[in-house]
């Protein structure tokens, strides 16, 4: 099961340029908007999408790993011409080949996801792939999760992050894995590498915590946000997708906490696709999170 599909349905100077913002906004002290690809449809040419999200006041796309040279050099010219940056690749197969698997063949197939993932990254001009590192289910438990990931991670993927300096960013989601803002520092922390650090989604959390704690207790580990929004119903143990500002995330806060801990970057909306006039939309509640406002008014 991919991501799509799984959200649907429920110190060294060279490392530190690399870790550098991109992106006018960020490079003033603020942060930059971007839109997951898939928000974008899947009608006309990257030319013409990159231009709808470029047109609507989007900074940047995050792209999704793509197999095909012939459409990743399509993708790359597209955000030449349309003046967008490519600035995260979303990894695709961690979902159906977990690193957590104790099949080795799935494993295999994880790490040639990653390796694709990793040199899109770098024909794109991207700095960051997202990573789910481990799913916990019935045949794989917490412990081995943990530990699996982790030894895969560092003797299979860090390597070729360490040489392309591209930064493997480690997302929280509804894997059953990293249910705390203390353990998902402490499995960061561990690889002792400037080339991992955290991919903060500010809504998968909701049910079980607060986005804000989690961005205090991860300060500077976190190199790229995801918003999205949801309304929960605690007493049934349900939820509803909802547009930015319209669930419970509490959105000034976030942004106030995102100010405490110095973060400058990209935040990228990942909720539903929509035409030109949502994607302004939601570019516009983006800005008014950005400037510490409630996305919608009340």
């Amino acid at each position: 099961m991919d991501r799509r599909t799984f959200l649907q349905s429920t110190t060294m100077l060279p490392a530190a340029a690399a870790l550098a913002p991109r992106g006018s906004a960020a490079a003033a002290g603020g942060m930059n908007k971007a839109v997951v690809i898939y928000m974008l449809g899947d009608k006309g040419s990257y030319s013409d999408r990159f231009k709808m999200a470029r047109d609507a006041g989007f900074d940047g796309i995050e792209a999704q790993t793509v197999t095909d040279p012939r459409v990743a050099d399509e993708i790359r010219a597209a955000a030449a011409k349309t003046g967008i940056e490519i600035h995260s690749v979303m990894n695709m197969d961690h979902w159906r080949y977990p690193l957590s698997s104790p099949d080795p063949e799935e494993v295999k197939q994880s790490v040639a996801g990653m390796e694709a993932s990793l040199r899109n990254a770098k024909l794109w001009g991207a700095d960051t792939v997202l990573l789910v590192p481990a799913v916990v289910n019935p045949k794989t438990g917490y412990r081995d999760a943990w530990a699996r990931s982790q030894k895969v991670i560092r003797e299979r993927i860090l390597p070729l992050a360490k040489e392309l300096k591209i930064v493997v960013g480690i997302e929280e989601v509804w894997n059953k894995f990293l249910l705390s803002p203390i353990e998902f520092k402490e499995y960061v922390d561990s690889f002792k590498s400037p080339w991992i650090k955290a991919y903060l989604d500010v809504g998968n959390m909701l049910f079980y915590g607060y986005p804000q704690d989690w961005i205090r207790t991860l300060g500077k580990r976190i190199v790229k946000v995801h918003v999205k929004d949801f309304m929960l119903d605690r007493s049934g143990g349900k939820f509803y997708w909802k547009n930015l500002g319209e669930g419970d995330i509490d959105w000034p806060e976030v942004r106030k906490a995102l100010g405490e801990v110095g973060y400058q970057g990209y935040i990228t909306a990942e909720i539903e696709a929509g035409d030109a006039a949502y994607l302004k939309d939601v570019a516009a509640r983006m800005d008014r999170i950005i400037a510490g406002q409630p996305p919608v008014a009340r």
